[in-house]
C-alpha cells in the first residue's frame, strides 16, 4: 500500500482529523454524534489530547488516511489506568491497514503513559471496526441496549477490552 507512517497529532493536522471525524458522523458507523464539528471543537479535542491522552495520525504516502486516540475514561481515580479510546479512517482507506496501523502504537503510547487497560464502545452491526479489535486482541464484554438515540431510533452500543 505504500510508504505508511503513525506519528503525534500536530495542530496543523486538525483540519484533516476534522474532516475524518465528521465523515464518521455522517456515515453513522462510529458514534452516537450527529452534529458535525467545526474548527472550535477540534482545537479544544487537541488540548485535551496531549501528554496522557494521546492521538495518533497514520499518514498514507504523506496524507493523513485515519486517526486515533486515548481518550479519559473517567474522572475518578479508580480508573486512573483505564482509557477509552478512538479510532476513526477516511472513507477510502478504510479496509486497507490503516486502523491496524494506528491501533498498536496508541496500545503502545498508552503502556507508556500506564495505562493497563483500554476500553472502547462501538455498534453491534460496526463488523469492520469489530473485526479490528478482535484482531487486536480485544474481547466483548457486553452490550448496553438502547443506549442513545440517533435518527429517531435507539442504537445498541457493545463494549470491549484489553489488558495491557
Amino acid at each position: 500500500m505504500g510508504k505508511q507512517t503513525v506519528r503525534q497529532v500536530h495542530e496543523h493536522d486538525l483540519d484533516r482529523v476534522l474532516d475524518i471525524y465528521n465523515q464518521g458522523i455522517e456515515d453513522r458507523i462510529a458514534t452516537l454524534e450527529t452534529e458535525q464539528k467545526d474548527r472550535t471543537y477540534i482545537d479544544n479535542w487537541l488540548q485535551e489530547h496531549q501528554g496522557r491522552y494521546t492521538a495518533l495520525v497514520a499518514e498514507h504516502q504523506g496524507e493523513i488516511a485515519g486517526w486515533a486516540a486515548l481518550n479519559r475514561y473517567s474522572h475518578r481515580c479508580a480508573y486512573d489506568g483505564v482509557a477509552d479510546l478512538s479510532v476513526y479512517v477516511d472513507r477510502a482507506y478504510r479496509g486497507q491497514g490503516i486502523g491496524s496501523l494506528l491501533l498498536p502504537a496508541l496500545e503502545e503510547a498508552a503502556r507508556n503513559n500506564h495505562f493497563y487497560k483500554i476500553v472502547l464502545f462501538t455498534f453491534p452491526f460496526n463488523a469492520g471496526g469489530q473485526g479490528l479489535y478482535r484482531k487486536s486482541g480485544y474481547r466483548e464484554v457486553g452490550v448496553f441496549e438502547k443506549q442513545g438515540r440517533m435518527d429517531g431510533r435507539y442504537i445498541d452500543v457493545m463494549i470491549m477490552e484489553k489488558l495491557l
